[in-house]
């Protein structure tokens, strides 16, 4: 991850220093998004009929390769979209072998909640870290050569997998060809409507909470804030969503769940503070608490797990990241058009009114289907 975000936000600001435009520079970090749904659909049954180790260290050396390309002196920009494009197509069979190993590890009680918890944790430091070490290597170094940072993080990340695991066996032997089995993989989970809710509301509170983050150069550069304004603006969400994670998870299971679709409903409610065109300092607050809103996802982590069979497990796992990077690429592409036509704080202050009403239907619907929650069913959508 550290890589990875000292490309993307050494991409983003290269493009909108380029070009001006806010709906170039949310383009920019949209299209590390997209092609996500490629790899979490056509792919997803790599999750299940590979040993996870082998699947996982395989994925960080692809990526590696896709990224030394980029490094080379006077590759053009559509190069490095392309090969940014290669690398989303293989993360979320990365991300969603990783969650369900680690469901087979910890099991599906509260101690797999807690451990989702702690690679949030550790995804949203690596965010922090990224992001001031992006802002430090490019005051000494070329957007290429700071590239050369995420091709080191991949293969260090390939040596710990192969070195610190141990081996497990494939999750399920499944025949035929491995597009078609992701692909009834996936019509099996989404078939099923209290899933298929679940996904749902894993998927659109994203979609809206980006927007900030996409809009964050043209924001910063209209507050007249510079780069550590900049910075502090793409750190806040993080930091909160660290905040609450920690504190949600030292409630009791039960608790956790109880708040988990009130929590869901308020916590684009912050964005609204936008339509009065804050400050850095209200900005930021404002961040901070939407960002520690996200704390919704331990109850929702508990309810995924018990509802999917295991031996679907690592597929609908690889769908749920698919369809969030996708959702979240969508979103930061219609921030871009949004900021646009009304300006950023506008299109901000939208995503917030939008995106907590749908947040609010997702949550209705979750609520509806929450009698089936731990019952014995299969994923036949009965």
């Amino acid at each position: 991850m550290l890589g990875v975000i000292v490309a993307e936000i050494a991409l983003s600001v290269l493009v909108y220093d380029l070009t001006g435009s806010a709906l170039m520079s949310a383009l920019a970090w949209a299209l590390g998004f997209l092609p996500y749904v490629v790899g979490g659909t056509l792919l997803a049954g790599v999750a299940d009929r590979f040993p996870a180790r082998r699947v996982l260290v395989g994925c960080d050396l692809v990526c590696a390769l896709c990224v030394v390309p980029m490094t080379a002196p006077g590759a053009p920009l559509a190069v490095l979209l392309a090969l940014r494009c290669c690398l989303a197509v293989v993360s979320p069979i990365f991300a969603g072998t990783r969650m369900a190993t680690l469901a087979d590890i910890l099991g599906d009680g509260d101690l797999f909640v807690l451990g989702r918890s702690l690679l949030r944790i550790t995804a949203q430091s690596a965010l922090l870290v990224g992001f001031g070490l992006g802002g430090l290597l490019l005051t000494v170094a070329s957007p290429r050569q700071a590239l050369l940072v995420t091709v080191a993080t991949f293969l260090a990340s390939a040596a710990l997998l192969r070195l610190g695991t141990r081996r497990r066996p494939a999750r399920a032997r499944t025949g035929g060809a491995l597009v078609t089995d992701s692909l009834k993989g996936a019509r099996q989970i989404l078939a099923d409507r209290r899933v298929r809710a679940l996904l749902l509301l894993f998927w659109v509170p994203p979609t809206f909470t980006v927007a900030p983050e996409a809009l964050s150069a043209p924001y910063a550069d209209g507050l007249g804030v510079g780069s550590v304004g900049l910075g502090l603006l793409m750190c806040a969400l993080p930091v909160g969503a660290i905040a609450g994670e920690l504190y949600a998870g030292a409630l009791r299971p039960v608790t956790r769940e109880r708040v988990a679709l009130p929590l869901v409903c308020v916590t684009l409610l912050p964005y609204l503070g936008y339509a009065l065109h804050p400050g850095l300092a209200v900005s930021l607050l404002l961040l901070a608490v939407s960002g520690a809103g996200s704390a919704y996802t331990l109850g929702l982590d508990q309810w995924i797990v018990r509802d999917v069979p295991e031996e679907l497990r690592g597929r609908a796992m690889t769908l749920l990241t698919a369809g969030l990077m996708t959702f979240q690429g969508v979103g930061m592409a219609l921030a871009g058009v949004a900021a646009e036509l009304v300006g950023v704080a506008a299109a901000v202050a939208g995503a917030g009114v939008l995106g907590t009403v749908c947040c609010v239907l997702s949550a209705l619907e979750v609520r509806r289907t929450e009698g089936r929650d731990g019952a014995d069913h299969d994923m036949t959508g009965r």
